[in-house]
């Protein structure tokens, strides 16, 4: 099956989800206005409705996660501050280092350890002091779910604990929660409950919600009024945003809920790919709806793996090492999961029969 077919099971990220018919409709008829000016009744909507489910007192709306990211580091820190996040954060490692770059704030990287978190006795003892040798620390950065440790979920005692410890030795928190709709439903909780303590968070409104742009930041009204100067300066104000902002609104109102599909199909992958030879994976620790796993097939690189897939209608990213990533989303049915298990176990036994003759290589 080509993989350009309309056909295709495309796991590389639930970026590529398409926005609903829903979404069109809203669209098509969404009240504009200037939303520089702020009358884009449309993202007014947005931003007070998303501001009320995460418990902020206000909310701007942003293009990307990245900018949402950006936007907010840069309004809590200045030029030469420092903030302490995880060597495995998004923003660290996916974000083109956009805080130093265009904000000159200098990261301070403690290791996550594989659900997720980090040590909060090492996010203590990476505090700086008032040390004209140092840098001033003003921010801790929590990721939620966490994307490059498998879509794993720090709880709301995780998260209440990290954000004590930073507001007593005078930190801000901010939450990159590109996926926290996905956490709220793993742990059946309000999204506002995950990030009460946090002084700041971004969610994003594509991914598994199906927008097709967006994402919006929160925090207290001080907060956020800074944080449209930082967006206007990053470029990222719009102006009859509605259009889009229309389609988030349904993003938001009607297909959160609907993540739990894409978990439950997430866990049965992870089920089938341990059953595999090649294939290293704990499915326990599958608690959203990104998986990792190890190739550990002696006669196949990842990158035959991912050609190999592809020749067979499956799309699949390759990561770091040996590392592969598979991202559940709406355009994934409980049904397309045999497929992909079939697929995987076809290319690894060709892999295998190759040992034996010439290698194979796939186009």
């Amino acid at each position: 099956m080509s993989s350009t077919t309309p056909h295709s099971i495309d796991l590389r990220s639930d970026t590529i989800t398409k926005p609903t018919e829903a979404m069109r409709a809203a669209m098509a008829t969404a009240d504009v206005g200037d939303d520089v000016y702020g009358e884009d009744p449309t993202v007014n909507r947005l931003e007070s409705l998303v501001a009320e489910m995460l418990g902020k007192e206000a909310a701007v709306y942003v293009a990307s996660g990245t900018m949402g990211n950006l936007t907010a580091v840069l309004t809590h820190c200045g030029r030469g501050d420092e903030m302490i996040l995880g060597d495995y954060a998004h923003i660290f490692r996916s974000e083109q280092g956009g805080s130093s770059a265009l904000g000159s704030v200098h990261p301070h990287t403690i290791r996550n350890l594989p659900d997720g978190t980090m040590d909060l006795g090492e996010v203590e003892a990476a505090i700086r002091g008032d040390d004209p040798h140092l840098p001033r620390t003003r921010l801790v950065c929590l990721e939620n779910t966490h994307n490059f440790c498998g879509g794993r979920v720090l709880s709301p005692e995780y998260m209440d604990a990290a954000a004590d410890l930073a507001h007593r030795r005078g930190l801000q928190v901010h939450v990159d929660g590109a996926r926290l709709w996905n956490a709220a439903v793993a742990l059946n909780v309000s999204p506002a409950r995950l990030v009460q303590n946090a002084d700041s968070v971004s969610v994003c409104l594509s991914k598994g919600l199906s927008a097709p742009v967006g994402s919006v930041l929160a925090g207290s009204a001080e907060f956020i009024q800074r944080a449209r100067r930082n967006r206007k300066v990053v470029g990222g104000s719009m102006r009859q945003a509605g259009v889009i902002a229309a389609a988030g609104i349904v993003a938001v109102t009607e297909m959160v809920e609907r993540l739990a599909d894409d978990h439950a199909n997430a866990a049965a992958l992870a089920q089938g790919l341990a059953q595999m030879d090649g294939v290293e994976i704990d499915p326990a620790t599958m608690e959203t709806n990104i998986l990792f796993f190890t190739l550990t097939h002696p006669d196949m690189t990842t990158a035959q793996l991912v050609q190999g897939l592809k020749q067979r209608g499956v799309l699949i990213n390759a990561a770091p090492g040996r590392r592969v990533r598979m991202v559940l989303n709406r355009h994934i049915t409980a049904e397309d999961v045999p497929t992909v298990l079939a697929a995987m176990r076809d290319v690894l036994a060709q892999g295998a029969a190759a040992a034996a003759g010439p290698v194979a290589v796939y186009g």
